[in-house]
């Protein structure tokens, strides 16, 4: 099972707003033993959602959603949704009792919920057929959650504490299942290319094991390095460690161990 994240908003590839949802969404499933496998940015238009969301309806992955399931104009994500499984949008009754009960908490008990701007805040219950309700405890304006899709709104406030909810309410199951772990050194003063028939011949010997290199190449305070690794399941991740190690030894070159990291993951 595979995590993945949509971050929809023209303001987000405009510039005008700072995604905040990925580093966050990483760090949520990372406290659960999770890890995202695939994040996409895309802008409020609905051909492009619909596309995108048609993609990932016919895949296996767990797929949260941020942004766009308000009424307005500029929000398609409900519609987009309903188009790319081919259902209609259809006013959820729960979802309907709990917009009027926020309309009432805003403009006061005997708020006309048939006036014009109240209808159209109903239109943030219109969810595709068969959606169920993700709890909004912020001002319980629900998301929803179809297909193993999880939609929620781009405010982080809101955002963050539903996908927390969808996680330990539908996938508390698959929480710290396998256990991980990640060893790394930096190489100092060396050419990724010299580095890269061993990180191959590592992962060839192992196939539990991902290899990885991450270059910095240096300022005025820190030497050119690459912080290379291994990660993946424990034995197999200490057996290709200890290769690595000796083969950098024999290639004479500086290096400087890092703390291991131990996880349990998905």
């Amino acid at each position: 099972m595979a995590f993945g994240l949509i971050i929809i908003g023209d303001e987000i590839l405009s510039g005008k707003r700072r995604d905040q949802h990925l580093p966050k969404v990483i760090e949520l499933l990372g406290e659960r033993g999770l890890r995202l496998s695939w994040a996409e940015v895309v802008g409020d238009e609905p051909a492009r959602i619909t596309a995108l969301l048609t993609r990932t309806f016919a895949g296996p992955d767990v797929v949260f959603s941020c942004g766009g399931i308000g009424a307005t104009p500029d929000d398609h994500t409900r519609q987009c949704a309903a188009a790319a499984l081919g259902v209609p949008l259809e006013l959820h009754p729960e979802g309907r009792t709990l917009v009027e009960e926020r309309i009432r908490e805003t403009a006061g008990a005997d708020a006309d919920l048939r006036a014009p701007e109240n209808l159209q805040r109903l239109k943030m219950a219109e969810f595709p057929a068969g959606a169920r309700l993700i709890p909004n405890p912020y001002n319980r304006i629900p998301g929803f959650t179809v297909a193993q899709h999880h939609f929620v709104p781009g405010f982080p406030v809101m955002a963050w504490p539903m996908i927390a909810w969808v996680l330990d309410t539908l996938y508390a199951d698959r929480f710290h299942r396998e256990p991980r772990r990640e060893r790394a050194l930096l190489v100092y003063e060396q050419a990724e290319a010299a580095l890269t028939p061993l990180m191959e011949s590592l992962e060839a010997r192992y196939p539990g094991v991902r290899v990885f290199s991450l270059p910095s190449v240096g300022d005025a305070h820190t030497r050119r390095h690459i912080e290379l690794g291994v990660k993946g399941e424990p034995e197999q991740v200490d057996a290709a460690w200890a290769d690595m190690c000796a083969a950098l030894e024999r290639m004479e070159v500086e290096t400087q161990p890092l703390p291991p990291v131990d996880s349990r993951a998905n």
